[in-house]
């Protein structure tokens, strides 16, 4: 895998990595704002999300109606998202009509339209979308435990926001959104494949480097003060499948202790995928899957850490198998988590958890565009040396940090556990 990167910083702040990647000739183009939900407060809350789709209402220079055609004609695809921390846009495209999105990009920075015709079609669209969600056990579920899980900060809500909001919100709140946070030194603009970086890094100049830095306001961000003991949140609703879903706050990416508890999540329920992109492995060796799954009490077993920058959720996720309590299950985690607390796992274990980890980051980083991703991503909670030294540093892992991490973490009182519960089934718990 190549690693050298050019990166540079424009006189209004913009900051510019380019990586040559000449085995196939296209080219991937990311364009990362430094806002997502964790920027919004209680009356805005899916702002973020809101302005993505908004980006794509086009501008005079290139209205909505060309835009698809034109990168499908060229033979590329391009999409966004709304996370956590960031938005993000990309498109990969051969590399010979990558001009095109390098001018799309540098002109909705600025110049994106939000009529109040296409903001009153997408609130329908997105209340829409949000009514989808809602139809699912684990978003009702995962919303629930998050609101629980931070009270004070703003990892409170989820991304695509409260109903409430998304039903009041106008244009001029969008608008401001998007004045605010899509300027030239909040972002950072990400390019990797089949190009030449002295000609790329003067065309994004040129197209960029006029548009002007404006003071982005400093973060309101309040800190989540400790939890003082465990909480639980019970969701009811319909079907016929019950949901464990158990939340421990985590460390932020840059935090060190978070290569801990990747190893630890590798070797508890096998590794989570932080590429938004990639395709997940096996996780048949992970202790609970062994637990659980074999030992016929889940249908599925699996594990969730996100790389964030500030401290987030680890979470644990369980679908009950019919017949079996919630209490059963709980007991044999509990038990599980017991062990690694009590004492460090073997080293030979330790090893296959780092292994499978690394195999999984590796499937995350082969293609071009995925190359481009890590780039970006990287930088919205770290910088790209974080996503060099990854590997590195799960290596680094010993079964002594594991143990650390599981004792420091996976506490009582540091978890918020749920339920979804079935409403035709009146006798879950033993």
């Amino acid at each position: 895998m190549q690693s050298v990167i050019t990166k540079t910083q424009l006189s209004n702040g913009l900051v510019v990595l380019l990586k040559e990647i000449h085995s196939a000739p296209i080219i991937s183009h990311w364009a990362w704002y430094r806002v997502g939900s964790r920027n919004e407060v209680p009356g805005i809350t899916g702002a973020s999300h809101w302005v993505e789709h908004m980006q794509f209402k086009g501008t005079s220079q290139f209205p909505a109606a060309i835009l698809d055609k034109a990168i499908s004609r060229d033979g590329g695809y391009w999409n966004a998202f709304t996370y956590l921390d960031w938005t993000t846009y990309f498109a990969t495209m051969p590399a010979d009509k990558i001009d095109l999105v390098v001018r799309l990009e540098a002109d909705r920075m600025l110049n994106s339209a939000f009529n109040p015709e296409d903001v009153a079609s997408e609130r329908t669209v997105i209340i829409s979308e949000r009514e989808g969600n809602e139809n699912e056990p684990l978003f009702k579920l995962g919303e629930e435990i998050q609101a629980a899980a931070f009270r004070v900060h703003s990892y409170h809500h989820e991304v695509i926001g409260d109903r409430s909001d998304l039903q009041t919100m106008q244009q001029e709140d969008l608008y401001q959104h998007y004045r605010t946070f899509y300027v030239p030194n909040n972002a950072v603009l990400a390019v990797a494949g089949d190009f030449e970086t002295q000609a790329m890094l003067e065309r994004i100049r040129e197209l960029f480097e006029p548009i002007p830095a404006r003071g982005v306001p400093p973060g309101r961000i309040r800190s989540e003060p400790s939890q003082p003991g465990e909480r639980r949140v019970t969701v009811e609703g319909p079907g016929e499948t019950i949901y464990l879903q158990i939340a421990y706050r985590a460390p932020a990416a840059a935090d060190q202790d978070f290569f801990s508890l990747s190893v630890l999540d590798s070797l508890l329920t096998g590794p989570s995928n932080l590429n938004f992109f990639g395709s997940g492995i096996s996780n048949k060796t992970s202790r609970l899957y062994r637990a659980l799954v074999e030992g016929e009490l889940a249908v599925s077993v699996f594990g969730g850490l996100q790389a964030t920058i500030d401290p987030y959720l680890y979470t644990i996720t369980i679908i009950v198998r019919p017949g079996r309590t919630i209490d059963e299950v709980l007991s044999i985690v509990e038990a599980e988590i017991h062990r690694l607390q009590e004492s460090p796992p073997p080293e030979e274990e330790v090893s296959r958890a780092v292994k499978q980890a690394r195999a999984l980051f590796a499937y995350g980083t082969e293609s071009i565009t995925n190359q481009g991703f890590w780039m970006g991503f990287s930088e919205m909670f770290a910088n790209y040396d974080w996503f060099l030294n990854y590997l590195d540093a799960l290596e680094k892992v010993t079964p002594g940090d594991v143990q650390h991490a599981a004792q420091s973490y996976l506490r009582l009182q540091n978890r918020t556990m749920g339920v979804y519960m079935p409403t035709r089934d009146e006798e879950l718990f033993s």
